[in-house]
């Protein structure tokens, strides 16, 4: 009788992330914070700088904050994220391996309303907490897709497999931004305009309510996702974050590179980008 092999199963996708920040060249504080979590139904394990793992058994998130209003305030606002993340996305995890709907767009909107209240509440409580706030860009892995919440001019790209252009998937909080999108002005334009970095929507400080952006995208092998604060586009533009992206060299560090040539083209802001390649 002739034996079948039995068919083995497939490989998971794996990630593979890269985190460096810089305070650049002018600024003394950097005020810019980021961070990566593994989780699953019961736990949350905060990241390094780099490594990688399997998403067959848990999710990932990576989120990158620019603070304002106080040296402390991407600090703050990334402990804070920890906090609301650990009490949140596990129990989303469960319904979701249990089968059972959830709402990942609620989940995320619940998230970004307890953060900004949370800094609200730190703002009205502590004198030199007063003003603070944050923008917040953060991606959530799951097998085949990431989610994503924004609010700010924290930025997420995507550079998909094969394809040469990079894609801005969040859209900035900044009129600039609106102007930008609505074709009024170029890439070069807004990247000059004297009010690029006036925020309309951050979390904390003076803002009643913050409604973020929230959206999913497809994510398979190849695929390569950056979350960066305003100093790395504020020294390199699309076509150059997407050369950078696409150079594979097995010891470097992407996030480093990208946050090294900001810095020496431009260098006034605090800088930091987040690089996650599915593989």
């Amino acid at each position: 009788m002739k034996t079948i092999p039995k068919k083995s199963p497939a490989r998971a996708d794996e990630l593979q992330w890269f985190g460096w920040t810089d305070v650049g060249r002018v600024r003394k504080n950097n005020e810019d914070s980021f961070l990566g979590l593994r989780f699953d139904a019961h736990e949350v394990h905060r990241l390094g700088k780099f490594g990688d793992a399997s998403l067959a058994e848990h999710d990932f998130t990576f989120a990158v904050c620019d603070g304002m209003g106080g040296a402390k305030a991407g600090e703050f606002a990334s402990n804070i994220a920890v906090e609301k993340i650990t009490a949140l996305l596990p129990r989303s995890f469960q319904n979701s391996t249990r089968g059972q709907d959830f709402n990942f767009s609620n989940v995320l909107a619940e998230l970004y309303e307890q953060i900004h209240r949370a800094l609200v509440y730190l703002g009205n409580s502590y004198d030199e907490c007063h003003g603070m706030q944050t923008t917040m860009s953060l991606g959530w892995f799951t097998p085949g897709r990431m989610y994503f919440g924004h609010v700010g001019d924290t930025r997420i790209y995507h550079l998909a497999k094969g394809k040469k252009e990079i894609r801005q998937i969040t859209e900035d909080d900044t009129h600039v931004g609106w102007l930008f999108r609505n074709g009024q002005i170029n890439e070069y334009q807004a990247r000059t305009h004297p009010r690029r970095n006036v925020l309309q929507k951050a979390l904390g400080g003076g803002n009643q309510f913050v409604e973020p952006q929230v959206g999913t995208v497809k994510c398979g092998r190849g695929d390569i996702f950056l979350i960066c604060s305003d100093g790395l586009t504020e020294g390199i533009f699309n076509p150059q974050i997407a050369e950078y992206l696409r150079e594979e060299r097995p010891d470097a560090n992407p996030a480093k590179t990208l946050v090294e040539a900001a810095v020496k083209s431009d260098g006034r802001d605090n800088t930091t980008a987040l690089v996650i390649r599915v593989i």
